[in-house]
């Protein structure tokens, strides 16, 4: 009598990603409504997924409230009205309310701006700097720790 045995093969189990739903270069994004203009995404490379948009060199514009806010960062995430910024980010007020830190998010709907570490911000020569910035767009509310300011006083005409 002959046995044969047999060795059941070991294969691994491939697990896929998630699968991108596109790419596209020079990425551009228009959100409109009645009134006009909403937000503007540009950047250098997009990628679509199904709950969220990747883009490389994000250039984010905010029409939707009372000040256009702009925002630029090396890489950033767009999900659900919110953006999620990362590495050497400016956030620039049309009234030139400035800050720049590293990594941030910003909530459309609310418009506040939240920067996880430090972060400098600054309009015409008053500077603060900081940790852990909450910046509020539409009532124009500043909240931070461990805050160094250097505010210019302007003085009273008589």
């Amino acid at each position: 009598m002959i046995f044969l045995v047999f060795k059941p093969l070991e294969m691994e189990q491939q697990k896929f990603g998630e699968v991108p739903l596109f790419s596209i270069s020079s990425f551009t994004m228009h959100e409109l409504n009645a009134k006009g203009l909403i937000s503007l995404i540009n950047g250098n490379k997009a990628t679509r997924y199904t709950d969220r948009y990747t883009v490389e060199k994000i250039n984010y514009t905010d029409n939707s409230k009372e000040y256009i806010a702009n925002m630029k960062s090396n890489n950033g995430i767009y999900k659900d009205d919110i953006v999620y910024l990362d590495g050497d980010i400016v956030y620039v007020r049309e009234d030139g309310l400035t800050f720049e830190t590293q990594k941030a998010t910003y909530d459309k709907k609310t418009t506040i701006a939240t920067a996880d570490g430090d972060y400098l911000l600054y309009k015409g020569s008053n500077i603060v700097n900081g940790k852990e910035l909450k910046y509020n767009n539409s009532l124009e509310r500043v909240e931070s720790r461990d805050v160094v300011v250097k505010y210019q006083l302007e003085e009273r005409n008589k």
